[in-house]
């Protein structure tokens, strides 16, 4: 693998999922990198084992969903001391998790929920981030969530959140494409002015996914669900987003109503070729 400003990891990799493991492991098909969502690896037995394998031919990332970075009462202990503790053992080449929260006296909500963007707020998400970092001994990057609404009182658009997180605490910035494209229709906001306020060198990491939309009465709403391929779109969004950020690691998400593995591979293959054209071009 060629070094890159973003460390030791280029190109487009996927998102590792248990229906998939076994293929992988079998054929070590061709694959920048692989994410796992670290949760599912807290549990002991043979999972780690099986990632250490896989760790040999491929880099591997962790992506936390259950971190809970916007918690006002704070970090779980329990919970960060498995993250730092499967991080040490695998030694990830990304530890990413998402700007929302899930968790509220001790209760874990099987949800990504919003947060205000307000001071209060980023002095809360900025303590939790600095925590997590410090227990990681790491910088960890910083994910946008997709949104279906705004609140009132938020005095900060989400990339000047992001921002003020970033030079608060030195963590990176998880781009998710696809979800500023969901917000960005769900809310009225313009994808490109967003993506144009990201410090460009904050970016560590871009997802892209898939999503669908419900309607009633005219009115359309975006859902971030990782069950279909990339949309059109959402694909000319990424070939702009590298403009601004470079060649930044992407990660195809595939969550739900899984397809084949080689259908998934050949997402990672055209946002691979993407990449490669946005290279070629800087190279000019």
């Amino acid at each position: 693998m060629r070094d890159t400003p973003h460390g030791h990891v280029s190109g487009a990799g996927v998102g590792l999922r248990a229906p998939h493991l076994a293929e992988i492991a079998r054929a070590r098909p061709v694959a920048a990198w692989l994410e796992v969502h670290a949760e599912n690896y807290f549990g002991g037995g043979p999972g780690p084992e099986r990632l250490l394998e896989l760790r040999r031919d491929y880099p591997v990332s962790l992506h936390g969903v259950g971190l809970s970075l916007g918690s006002a009462e704070g970090l779980d202990d329990g919970h960060l001391r498995r993250l730092a503790e499967l991080a040490a053992r695998l030694t990830p080449c990304f530890v990413s998790e998402h700007l929302s929260w899930s968790v509220s006296n001790g209760v874990y909500l099987n949800d990504l929920l919003p947060l205000p963007y307000t001071e209060e707020a980023l002095d809360v998400v900025a303590r939790n981030v600095a925590r997590a970092q410090d227990a990681l001994g790491r910088k960890i990057l910083i994910e946008n969530p997709s949104r279906y609404l705004g609140f009132t009182h938020s005095t900060l658009s989400e990339p000047e959140f992001l921002t003020a997180l970033v030079f608060r605490t030195g963590c990176g910035v998880l781009c998710d494409v696809n979800n500023v494209f969901v917000t960005a229709a769900n809310l009225g906001l313009d994808a490109d002015a967003y993506l144009a306020a990201l410090p460009p060198e904050a970016v560590g990491e871009i997802h892209l996914a898939g999503h669908s939309q419900v309607g009633r009465d005219g009115h359309v709403l975006l859902i971030d669900d990782h069950a279909s391929p990339v949309a059109p779109a959402v694909w000319a969004l990424y070939r702009r987003a590298l403009a601004r950020f470079g060649r930044v690691p992407t990660l195809i998400e595939w969550d739900k109503d899984l397809p084949p593995l080689a259908t998934l591979l050949g997402e990672a293959r055209k946002a691979a070729r993407i990449l490669d054209g946005e290279n070629d071009a800087r190279a000019a």
